[in-house]
């Protein structure tokens, strides 16, 4: 399929307006960088904790905030996550004791204590059934034993119970109630859920407006780890693609290809800065695929400039590079464009997970396909034009030094 036939686009000639362009994107995103935003680094890479809350009603996020704070979490990030307004990711970052050791998981306590005393409606000695484990419900109904196992002995007794205890709590994290119910009386579905059993659960068991859904918490050390191995990880990818194309092509086109996808890399670092998006383990993920995103595109564009140098030594390269790019540019619009529709349902319909994944893939599939004509085409021009101006002085001088020769 050809969206065009025989284009005769000088790309070349408009190489400074596509150089300007991207100068421009990459100075807004270092300065956002440096001097305004810096990098939203998740707690993969910041150390802390996250904690993942469902709430029953739509939560008030200046209420929890001025909570944290009086819990002394006064550098948490609240964000509230969907559509419907009742999911809140929190992050803290981690912080000190008094002893003065990484208290890793005093987080995930101060949190928890904070949203109680919101909305918690706690009733003393009574635990959260909303926040309670699956083990904790058994026990407690193996010590009131309100269907009367404890004729049958006690493995028996404890076997029934747990899985019971089990078949609530899923029944509790499964939609509609995402991890909350309101009211007893809803787990009377449940199979094995008799009165005496829903007696236990309101004797010993409150109902709190809120419910912890998922909680990470990464040590410092782990962080600072995966930061270094994260930039290890994608300079090792760029070593590679310059010694594989070096080896397929010639080195010039090797350094080309790598300086543009460098390009298409620190771009797309600079837009996660400009539009305070974190930047996560699947964020890495997706910049290592734009990486091979961009080099195969590129490496179409260079595989016909070299076809064309074999079949037109004498074709000045400018022209050749633009009449390249022309020949496959169908051939990018179609891939590049299908596959920009596939990461726009992504982002715009793949939900929160996979937001920050999206993003970069959006960004990258844009720029990556901008630069193979626009960054690395030109660097390999410029390349060879002064390739070809240094042969041309030493022809000059060896041209030289013959007249002079046949002179003596």
């Amino acid at each position: 399929m050809e969206f065009f036939h025989e284009p005769k686009i000088d790309w070349m000639g408009k190489k400074w307006y596509f150089i300007a362009g991207s100068l421009i994107l990459f100075v807004a995103g270092m300065a956002s960088i440096v001097f305004h935003r810096g990098l939203n680094y998740g707690i993969e890479f910041r150390s802390g904790t996250q904690v993942m809350v469902k709430f029953a009603k739509t939560p008030k996020i200046e209420d929890i905030r001025r909570q944290l704070n009086q819990e002394k979490l006064g550098g948490a990030t609240i964000q509230t996550i969907g559509s419907s307004g009742n999911q809140v990711m929190i992050e803290v970052p981690l912080g000190k004791n008094s002893a003065g050791a990484m208290a890793v998981d005093a987080g995930k306590t101060s949190i928890v204590e904070a949203l109680t005393t919101l909305y918690g409606g706690k009733t003393s000695g009574k635990l959260d059934f909303n926040n309670s484990s699956a083990k904790t419900v058994a026990d407690h109904l193996l010590v009131a034993d309100p269907l009367g196992l404890a004729a049958k002995g006690l493995d028996t007794a404890t076997s029934t119970y747990q899985n019971l205890a089990q078949a609530m709590v899923d029944y509790r994290n499964r939609p509609p109630q995402g991890g909350l119910i309101d009211d007893f009386d809803q787990l009377r579905s449940v199979p094995g859920v008799t009165p005496p059993v829903l007696s236990v659960l309101e004797k010993d068991f409150y109902l709190s407006g809120f419910a912890i859904s998922n909680t990470e918490i990464v040590g410092p050390k782990v962080g600072s780890d995966l930061r270094r191995q994260a930039v290890y990880v994608t300079l090792a990818g760029l070593a590679a693609m310059l010694i594989y194309v070096w080896f397929r092509f010639e080195l010039i086109y090797g350094v080309s290809a790598v300086i543009a996808v460098f390009h298409d890399t620190l771009i797309t670092i600079g837009f996660f800065s400009l539009f305070n998006k974190e930047i996560t383990l699947s964020v890495i993920a997706a910049l290592l695929t734009l990486v091979g995103y961009s080099m195969n595109d590129t490496i179409v564009t260079f595989d016909r400039v070299r076809e064309n140098v074999r079949t037109n030594k004498r074709e000045n390269f400018s022209e050749l590079v633009n009449r390249s790019i022309n020949q496959t540019l169908s051939r990018t619009i179609l891939t590049s464009g299908l596959t920009f529709l596939a990461v726009m349902a992504l982002y715009l319909f793949g939900g929160e997970v996979i937001h920050g994944f999206a993003f970069a893939l959006v960004i990258g599939v844009l720029i990556g396909t901008y630069s193979s004509f626009a960054i690395a085409s030109p660097i390999l021009v410029y390349w060879q034009s002064r390739a070809e101006k240094t042969r041309a002085k030493g022809s000059s001088k060896v041209s030289e030094r013959e007249v002079a020769a046949a002179r003596r």
